[in-house]
């Protein structure tokens, strides 16, 4: 039978559920901002090869979070901007409850939530129709990609010309960045792209075309393979 737990116990729960996980973890949380401990679970997860599926919905997630979790070679982070849900299961159990995976309701909000055993039997029919939804929501999110932009490296020489830098001032946005940017779908993004012989898929990658290049389109290598990022300027011409 179903469980319910209140903060502190869905914390602890939480915890025990990524300590136990085995082939499958899956995260749902529209916030994500990790404690210590609960990096050092993954981490140690990680260390063992098992995958680890994370669902966020919040784009304003800290990037030193990100850079944590792209760090881990067995996480797989998705992206869904309609996340509200907040779920977290294992192979066997499941947590649905009100608490984001942050640190900060953890140890300042009341929240609520239950525990669903697959291996109780009245528990079972809740858990399959959950894990449908859960998995629609999984196959319905985007793979998200963490991308910095380092600062322009200072050249040995003095007589860098400074017009250069100032020209390249732009701020640059990966597709999906662009995607939210204008409101538009990131496969509408992609499209807009290709077709106008900017960019072009080859295998699993992006390659930008000699007129890419010449808007300001830059590859970059990143977990999932390569990518590339625009002017933030290229929202506009994409909306006109």
């Amino acid at each position: 039978m179903a469980k319910f737990l209140n903060t502190r116990k869905a914390v602890s729960e939480i915890e025990d559920l990524i300590r136990n996980a085995e082939t499958r973890l899956i995260l749902i949380s529209p916030y994500l901002k990790l404690s210590k401990d609960f990096k050092e679970l993954l981490t140690y997860r990680n260390s063992k090869d098992k995958i680890t599926t994370v669902i966020f919905g919040k784009q304003e997630l800290n990037p030193h979070e990100m850079k944590f979790l792209q760090g881990l070679r067995f996480v797989i982070l998705k992206y869904n901007q309609d996340l509200h849900a907040k779920c977290y299961l294992n192979d066997d159990k499941m947590i649905i409850t009100s608490l984001n995976l942050y640190e900060f309701s953890m140890n300042n909000n009341k929240e609520m939530g239950v525990l669903v055993d697959l291996n109780d039997e009245s528990d079972k029919e809740l858990f399959e129709d959950a894990y449908k939804e859960i998995d629609f929501i999984d196959e319905t999110s985007e793979r998200f990609e963490f991308t910095s932009i380092p600062e322009v490296a200072k050249t040995e020489k003095k007589e860098t010309q400074p017009k250069v830098l100032s020209s390249s001032s732009s701020k640059l946005l990966t597709t999906k960045e662009l995607a939210q940017m204008t409101g538009l779908s990131s496969r509408k993004v992609n499209s807009w792209l290709t077709d106008n012989k900017l960019m072009y898929k080859k295998e699993d990658d992006w390659v930008t075309t000699k007129r890419g290049k010449e808007v300001g389109g830059i590859e970059k290598s990143g977990q999932y393979g390569q990518f590339i990022i625009w002017p933030e300027e290229m929202g506009k011409q994409i909306v006109e």
